[in-house]
């Protein structure tokens, strides 16, 4: 009894789905056969043949937080990029352990209020938060677009690593590395970034009883595992500072690129490369450029805008990847990210 309450979900629940309060539970398609749906795979057959004059370049995302617009009037400067990224840790963070139904009923209630009273500033603000709520509970916790786990399973199904050593950078609450291991049994997880946030409120207050799809490694067959389940150390530093060699077999991003504009790119790239061992795999995914992205972030602006951002299609992802001296083994899009893996030429 005691470890069902610890661990809600078993091999009994495979090919079920269902809501929680902050996110949904994802359990069908336990051996991965019908992963191939999932993801639009190796739409590129030649990145030599590409060039940024057939191609174009992504698309920036000009719209920010009020948060950082006001910050920076307040302090006349420009919010410095770690700034930034500890604001966004703090708002996205919020969002994600919102329990969505019951915010929703609060936010309609408070709009027939206002409504009633005629206050159409009052309307305003709580037609705009209604607004938001159902657009994060659509793209969060209807479509799972944001962890996108049949999405990322597929774009990691395959590899050639045994108790692989996997490292995140810039890892916020590490959920993609939880999702490798589950899937590479006898991983090790190193999750690095700069802000203590991400270790202490991200990471930390990761919902335990979120499950996993995996392997079994004594069986080979399908198998439900929780975060308490892997080897995680968590490293709050700068990942430019790190003091790795090259001694891991996975090096992941998730959402990096994309915050650094063309003349940081290439120090973006050399980051994974400088931790991958040799015939080991990188990592990568990005924010697709496709019409309802724009309007996602520009209606989630005060969520999600506190730095530079780009939106991306697949074949400028990756012509960054294979410019900067990596093969690319696998690529395409799911529902709302391009993915790549890589390996150094």
């Amino acid at each position: 009894m005691e470890n069902s309450m610890i661990f809600p979900y078993s091999e009994q629940d495979f090919n079920k789905t269902e809501l929680a309060p902050s996110y949904r539970v994802e359990l069908r398609d336990p051996n991965n056969e019908k992963l191939d749906k999932f993801i639009k795979a190796n739409v590129v057959s030649d990145w030599s043949d590409l060039s940024w004059g057939k191609i174009g370049k992504p698309y920036i995302v000009n719209k920010m937080s009020v948060n950082r617009l006001n910050w920076e009037k307040e302090n006349k400067q420009d919010m410095s990029v770690k700034t930034s990224w500890e604001f966004f840790n703090r708002s996205f963070h919020e969002w994600f352990v919102k329990d969505v139904p019951s915010e929703l009923s609060e936010k309609k209630k408070e709009f027939r209020k206002s409504l009633s009273k005629f206050n159409m500033n009052e309307v305003k603000m709580a037609l705009g938060d209604t607004v938001k709520l159902n657009l994060w509970n659509y793209v969060h916790r209807i479509q799972d677009g944001i962890w996108d786990p049949r999405g990322k399973r597929a774009l990691f199904e395959g590899l050639d690593v045994n108790n692989p050593r996997i490292l995140f950078l810039g890892a916020a609450e590490g959920y993609e590395a939880m999702q490798l291991a589950a899937m590479y049994p006898g991983a090790e997880v190193v999750l690095v970034d700069y802000d203590e946030y991400c270790k202490t409120h991200r990471f930390e207050e990761f919902s335990s009883t979120y499950p996993f799809l995996g392997e079994n490694p004594s069986t080979g067959s399908a198998k439900v595992w929780y975060k308490d389940e892997m080897n995680i150390e968590y490293e709050v530093e700068d990942i430019r500072n790190l003091k790795y060699g090259k001694e891991f077999d996975i090096v992941l991003s998730v959402g990096l690129l994309e915050h650094a504009p063309d003349e940081h790119k290439s120090e973006i790239l050399d980051m994974h490369r400088r931790f991958v061992k040799p015939g080991g795999y990188v990592i990568m995914t990005t924010p697709r450029n496709q019409f309802r992205s724009r309007i996602y972030y520009n209606i989630m602006a005060d969520v999600m805008n506190h730095m530079y951002r780009e939106l991306m299609d697949i074949r400028q992802m990756g012509l960054y990847v294979y410019e900067a001296g990596f093969d690319i083994i696998r690529h395409g899009f799911i529902k709302v990210h391009n993915g790549i893996i890589a390996q150094v030429r």
